[in-house]
């Protein structure tokens, strides 16, 4: 099952991203978005997407987008706390 679902989201991913440099905080949440929808758990993709922040230009401004994201549409998300 967690292959199945590692598939689709690498899928998603092409779809909204297309690659690690064109990772932006728009087509971030996007991808949160339809991996919820398709029943995928946002915070794994995101801590998928994480492991790969290195090759992601702007990752603070794109990792803070997806944690807002991920804070506003999950039951487990936690208040960032500054």
């Amino acid at each position: 099952m967690v292959n199945n679902s590692k598939q689709e989201m690498e899928r998603i991913w092409k779809e909204t991203c297309g690659s690690w440099e064109n990772c932006t905080e728009e087509n971030i949440q996007a991808f949160l978005a339809q991996c919820e929808e398709k029943s995928i758990d946002p915070q794994y993709c995101m801590s998928w997407v994480e492991q790969h922040s290195s090759q992601i230009p702007n990752w603070s401004v794109v990792s803070k987008e997806s944690l807002e994201w991920i804070n506003e549409h999950t039951s487990t998300g936690s208040p960032i706390s500054e």
